[in-house]
């Protein structure tokens, strides 16, 4: 394919084809005349016979030195804006014509920004998939499972570039939510946890699933921290020269009106929570504003020290302005409008102070990522801070035990939250039930009571801590049990039996519950 990429280079340098001219106002211009991924190419040219034919000749004599035949039958001239005689121009080249929108690589052409129907196809692929599980049972676990694995990752390709409309996010949960309570056939089965809650981390008492929309948010946030590292690649330079750029270079101005094309009008949407976690790491200081720009210890030393920043000389000033590279090691050089007050030499000492462990070197300047171990930015680090904060603690670890079957771990989680279908439970559904344990036949059933405290619950309970010699006084409810179940007295090699007892012997009750309710204790 290089080949290709020459030949065509070397007509749009020789006149023969035009390529496309990317230009603001007086600014320079980015010419672009193809794209290539693969074996996949794209060429743009004027809508003229002449560039046609010329094109058709570069086809023919890749084909001729490299041995490789092009398909035009796989391939279209798609006009944009108004172009007459398409069809013709098509068959000088000897392809069919096609129209935008369109396809290429999987992603949408030309369809309309926020345009619903443009995520039709995400939709149908993950309906299709459902329709593949409907005979299949699955239980709850294994439908997480391919939620996270299948479902989940879908429209993550989407998601990275276009800004997901609302109304799409709420069908596609609404189908991911149907799918984890009601299963292939997507039956209106009650949902037991409300999906704010299971989209939270597992630390949190969620199942770790992702809402589209934060999620989308952070994925368009990339771009705004791929603009500001990136250096010569060729989609920033069509960028820069569309909109130009600001804050010298580390973005581009802002896309307004008409004039923006709607996928990176809404990726600067992003800008403001992605620079509020991006840092400057100081090289040569040339591109970083000493009194405005988060640098120094991460901090904005205007917000820092306002008052000297009042008094400041320039207050547009670069780090690379204020070091002083004529002094023996180096130094900083600052500049006010008058001299200090008494009161005001406070200020200026600890504004040295911090700024003692800085210093300019021949580096360029560059962006880091705030709580990042390696100052890169990471999707699900961006998700995070999207997300509402929540400060519900919940035993992750006691709850989520390797090797565990996931059924039962499912099931130990809906019961810390207090949500599975006890009669309870029911009844407050509208079910007109006698309410009485299935076990015992004593009590109210309610998940504490039926889990830890009946009495048939409590043999089972007594024999085994009878197996480990534990006595134990038992806690008011099962997430009580869960976080208080330690087991620090078990030796490391049985202490992974330890950890699971607790949710195999809440399984193995909530099943003879289940077999006494349906079949009668038969």
């Amino acid at each position: 394919m290089e080949v290709l990429s020459v030949l065509i280079r070397k007509a749009v340098e020789g006149g023969y084809i035009s390529g496309c001219n990317i230009r603001r106002g007086n600014g320079s211009a980015a010419i672009i005349s193809h794209l290539l991924f693969a074996d996949d190419t794209i060429v743009f040219c004027e809508a003229k016979k002449d560039y046609l034919t010329y094109l058709s000749w570069i086809l023919m004599w890749f084909e001729a030195a490299s041995g490789l035949r092009i398909n035009l039958e796989k391939s279209e001239v798609i006009p944009v804006g108004k172009v007459e005689d398409v069809a013709g121009l098509a068959a000088e080249l000897g392809c069919k014509a096609g129209q935008l929108p369109s396809v290429y690589l999987g992603l949408p052409l030309g369809a309309p920004n926020k345009s619903s129907y443009m995520w039709d196809g995400v939709e149908e692929r993950m309906r299709g998939k459902l329709a593949l599980w409907k005979r299949q049972y699955i239980s709850k676990g294994g439908r997480i499972t391919l939620i996270k694995s299948t479902l989940a990752s879908m429209p993550l390709y989407h998601l990275s570039l276009f800004r997901m409309p609302k109304v799409v996010a709420r069908r596609l949960e609404k189908l991911q939510r149907d799918f984890l309570w009601g299963g292939g056939n997507l039956e209106r089965k009650a949902h037991l946890v409300n999906w704010e809650a299971v989209c939270m981390d597992k630390e949190k008492g969620g199942l770790g699933l992702r809402k589209l929309v934060p999620l989308n948010k952070a994925l368009l946030g990339k771009w705004v921290w791929r603009f500001a590292k990136s250096k010569d690649e060729l989609w920033k330079q069509v960028l820069l020269a569309k909109y130009g750029q600001e804050d010298f270079g580390w973005r581009t101005k802002k896309v307004n009106g008409a004039f923006g094309v709607g996928v990176w009008k809404e990726i600067m949407k992003e800008a403001d929570w992605c620079w509020e976690n991006m840092v400057f790491n100081v090289g040569k200081g040339t591109r970083i504003r000493f009194w405005s720009d988060p640098w120094c210890g991460g901090e904005v030393l205007s917000h820092r020290f306002f008052q000297l920043f009042d008094l400041a000389a320039n207050k547009n000033a670069t780090v690379g302005d204020v070091w002083d590279q004529n002094s023996r090691f180096g130094g900083w050089n600052l500049r006010f409008l008058r001299a200090f007050n008494d009161w005001e030499m406070h200020l200026v000492a600890d504004l040295l102070q911090v700024l003692s462990s800085q210093r300019v070197n021949v580096e360029e300047d560059s962006v880091f990522w705030k709580d990042s171990k390696n100052g890169q930015f990471g999707a699900k680090k961006a998700y995070s801070l999207l997300i509402s904060p929540n400060g519900t603690s919940f035993p992750k670890k006691e709850i989520w035990v390797e090797r565990v079957p996931t059924k039962l771990v499912f099931f130990a989680w809906e019961a810390t939250w207090g949500k599975a279908l006890t009669l309870d439970k029911l009844q407050k559904r509208g079910w007109q039930l006698p309410n009485r344990c299935f076990l015992c036949g004593c009590e109210e059933e309610n998940i504490n009571h039926l889990l830890i405290h009946c009495t048939v619950a409590r043999v089972l309970w007594e024999m085994v801590l009878g197996l480990f010699g534990v006595q134990w006084v038992f806690p008011n409810s099962v997430k009580e049990v869960i976080i208080s179940w330690k087991g620090s007295f078990v030796g490391k090699k049985r202490r992974k039996i330890w950890r699971s007892i607790p949710l195999y012997i809440f399984w193995m009750v909530w099943m003879e519950r289940n077999r006494l309710a349906f079949r009668g204790g038969c």
